[in-house]
């Protein structure tokens, strides 16, 4: 029942990109001519939009899951964790992509002068470079070389990553900032809940330190 579910969400996550492609192409991918007018005046722009947009939300959503997995008492939501952080890196690598190749043509001068000048980038940049190791570390293989704390404390970079996604996305729009806000409140929320979640972990854990001296002398 897992696999199939796994296969449906696995398809669902691939609807974005294949949006994407339906509007870039049109529906007649072998005439260049047409390529990017259904996504407007500027279509790189668009591209770099709509799949930046998608790395956050996968960001988001994989976020979602310990919190609702707990609220909806549904255990199973842990299983589709890892793929969606998967597909979160994978929009990223294909933004990244866009604005390395479509937007600047691989010219390397160009790029590093935007990452170092250009705050906004420097942060985006910065928010990719963090999944990197998150996705290589992903599989079963990883976590019995790391230790299971250590793999914990490594993944929790993708805090950090979503937080400069969405101060990159803040930063690139300017004037209209009301997606990006959005993002945040809902990233402050999952990160609250987080918060929360570790005081009473804390919590649990100092009373149990505290009764076990009392429980030694009853012995």
């Amino acid at each position: 029942m897992i696999r199939t579910f796994k296969v449906v969400v696995f398809v669902v996550c691939l609807l974005p990109l294949g949006l994407l492609a339906w509007r870039f192409f049109g529906t007649h991918p072998t005439d260049v001519s047409n390529w990017g007018v259904r996504l407007g005046a500027n279509p790189v722009e668009a591209l770099e939009h709509g799949t930046g947009d998608w790395t956050l939300r996968f960001l988001l959503i994989t976020l979602a899951i310990t919190p609702l997995r707990t609220l909806l008492r549904v255990p199973a939501l842990i299983k589709f964790r890892r793929m969606l952080g998967l597909f979160a890196f994978f929009y990223g690598c294909l933004y990244f992509t866009t604005y390395l190749w479509v937007d600047k043509f691989f010219n390397v001068h160009e790029i590093l002068a935007d990452i170092l000048k250009r705050k906004y980038i420097t942060v985006g940049f910065l928010a990719f470079v963090l999944l990197v190791p998150l996705a290589v570390t992903s599989t079963t293989g990883w976590i019995r070389r790391l230790g299971g704390k250590r793999w914990q404390t490594l993944h929790r970079l993708i805090y950090f990553s979503a937080i400069a996604g969405v101060v990159h996305y803040l930063w690139l729009v300017k004037a209209d900032i009301h997606k990006p806000l959005e993002y945040g409140a809902i990233l402050a929320l999952l990160l609250a809940y987080r918060v929360l979640l570790w005081q009473r972990q804390s919590s649990a854990a100092k009373s149990a330190m505290a009764t076990l001296p009392r429980k030694i002398a009853l012995e």
